[in-house]
């Protein structure tokens, strides 16, 4: 029980120490919340309104037909009718235009009598928004030779494809982004909060009665890590509203089994503070160690390329990544509606490394520290 009063005071302690500061409140309250929003816009594959260029030699019902379709297409938007071939060459040079469509004389009575070419130039500067857009142009073609072989044979293309995309049917980036962010901003928010917060103290010259204190170093590293694993359920509870009630992220799960996966998470995320902060002897360090660890473990979590499209070494790596193993909770959670069941393989490496980084952290503590 008196080790219980003498925890509890220490986490009253770290409360008031980071709540008092009115910066420390806007920095753990407000950007999560802005960044999240910001992001949930700004990151996604998908192309809407791309700005093309149009070049009609043949100037036909047929090709008004075919630029109607690309035109009434939510992907294109045409930005310049062009009138020569170096006019539209120099518009994707400027960048003015990712994709410019030209199509040739004597377009209608090709379509009519056999095989017609339409040319299309692409800025393949950006590989991802030239490919995007190379697929929804071939998209607004295939539906107009659909029209037209049904006009002239009065019959349709021998096979169809029928697509249905499960989980997400409308294959919505926003609904793979959006539960990815939830897990970033919540690794650095939670990150910055512990790994600064013995730091903070060395600075500030309370360090030292804190070690003159009752205080098993045990009980200094749960005072330390409750804050932070507090404030990361607090922050995670607030984005995941925006996600549902903001962005219409789908919630098909169980919010147990997605608050089972992040308190492991915050538990390892928590460890790996603690070891930065017992490290770190001013908070200058602790936020080069903050973003030592953050930037790798963001690009090898499988956030935005699949961790199964990684080299053989650099999937190796990913083992000991718990961004990784939450990414696939979260989403599974939300898009699948998984339960612990099948997520066990996700869950118990969360728990391992959170044992290990605690571990690793208690004995950096008492050897630099005591």
């Amino acid at each position: 029980m008196e080790t219980l009063v003498r925890i509890m005071a220490l986490i009253r302690k770290e409360f008031l120490a980071l709540f008092k500061d009115r910066r420390s409140r806007v920095v753990v309250i407000i950007p999560p919340l802005i960044q999240t929003i910001v992001f949930g816009y700004a990151a996604t594959f998908d192309v809407e309104r791309v700005p093309c260029a149009v070049m009609d030699e043949d100037r036909s019902a047929a090709s008004r037909e075919l630029l109607a379709r690309l035109e009434g297409s939510r992907a294109f938007r045409v930005a310049l009718v062009a009138t020569d071939a170096r006019m539209m060459a120099d518009a994707v040079d400027r960048g003015e235009v990712v994709m410019a469509l030209r199509i040739p004389q004597g377009f209608e009575r090709a379509v009519h009598s056999g095989a017609v070419t339409v040319q299309a130039v692409v800025d393949g500067r950006n590989s991802n928004t030239g490919t995007l857009a190379v697929n929804y142009l071939q998209t607004v073609v295939a539906g107009y030779n659909e029209t037209v072989l049904h006009r002239i044979s009065g019959a349709g293309p021998p096979a169809n494809l029928v697509m249905r995309a499960w989980y997400n049917p409308n294959l919505l980036s926003r609904w793979f982004f959006v539960p990815g962010i939830l897990a970033m901003v919540t690794l650095v928010v939670t990150l910055l909060v512990t790994a600064l917060s013995v730091a903070r103290e060395r600075e500030q010259g309370t360090f030292d009665q804190l070690l003159v204190a009752p205080y098993r170093p045990a009980e200094v590293l749960v005072g330390k890590a409750v804050p932070g694993m507090v404030i990361g359920l607090v922050e995670v509870t607030g984005i995941l509203c925006l996600a549902v009630y903001w962005f219409d992220v789908p919630m098909r799960g169980s919010l147990l089994t997605l608050y089972a996966g992040l308190g492991l998470f915050l538990f390892s995320v928590v460890g790996v503070g603690l070891m930065v902060s017992s490290l770190a002897a001013t908070m200058q360090q602790g936020l080069l160690g903050t973003f030592l660890f953050t930037m790798p473990a963001v690009i090898l979590s499988g956030f935005a390329t699949p961790v199964a499209n990684m080299a053989d070494g650099v999937r190796q790596m990913t083992v000991v990544n718990p961004l990784r193993y939450i990414l696939v909770i979260i989403r599974s959670v939300f898009l699948e509606g998984a339960d612990a069941a099948v997520l066990a393989r996700e869950l118990w490496p969360l728990a391992a490394i959170g044992l290990f980084c605690m571990t690793v952290a208690t004995w950096l503590f008492r050897r630099r520290v005591y």
